[in-house]
């Protein structure tokens, strides 16, 4: 291998931003008078873009998913007005993209959250600078586990698969990285729904910390 380009997830892998839409989704099931979800609940609703989480909480509060586009437009206004109220970076993510990036490794974000709220986050987490590409679950008319959302990045960099790696924590993150044939770094922590044996994976890692030494020995 010869590593050229790292797409990054970004909730449960780069940030945790789970208390940030807890908040947003309880808001909007508030509404709905409705009692809130607790946060351990709306961790495992994430991961598949908004409106599966809103689709999620709608049904675990016993509401028809036929409210789910307003629902949707009600948690988006909340949590645009405040995504990063309490979202944090993980530890040692800031040290690994700066390690990276002084490496001249092509860094770029691969995330099923819309592209505006992507583009605000890491603007106000002073991440943006890190990233060459930053794609969200509306810039393309697919997205993640869809295979093409990554095979469209890789031809953007003329990176062939075996010279890039994807990081992520989830089932979804598992399924793009497979069929688009790049190597998944799986991220222990994050939002994933069952066991790490179930993920293809290329290794597991528990910080970012563990990034930039698990690439230098993937060189050749």
């Amino acid at each position: 291998m010869s590593i050229s380009l790292v797409i990054f997830d970004l909730d449960g892998t780069l940030i945790d931003s789970a208390r940030d839409l807890a908040h947003a989704v309880n808001g909007m099931l508030a509404g709905y008078g409705c009692q809130p979800l607790a946060l351990s609940e709306v961790r495992a609703m994430i991961g598949d873009g908004m409106r599966k989480l809103v689709e999620r909480a709608l049904a675990a509060r016993g509401l028809a998913t036929g409210e789910a586009a307003a629902a949707e437009h009600s948690v988006l206004q909340r949590y645009g007005a405040e995504p990063v109220r309490e979202t944090v970076l993980y530890p040692g993510a800031r040290a690994a993209l700066e390690r990276l990036h002084a490496a001249a490794l092509d860094l770029a974000i691969c995330t099923n959250k819309p592209e505006h709220l992507t583009a605000a986050i890491l603007n106000q987490l002073d991440l943006a600078d890190f990233f060459r590409s930053v794609v969200g679950g509306d810039t393309l008319p697919y997205r993640k586990p869809d295979g093409r959302v990554l095979r469209d990045m890789l031809t953007h960099f003329s990176a062939a698969p075996p010279d890039a790696l994807m990081v992520g924590d989830s089932e979804v993150d598992g399924a793009a990285a497979a069929n688009a044939g790049v190597p998944l770094v799986l991220m222990r922590n994050g939002y994933r729904r069952g066991l790490i044996e179930h993920i293809p994976h290329l290794a597991a890692i528990e910080s970012l910390q563990e990034l930039p030494a698990l690439i230098d020995s993937l060189q050749r």
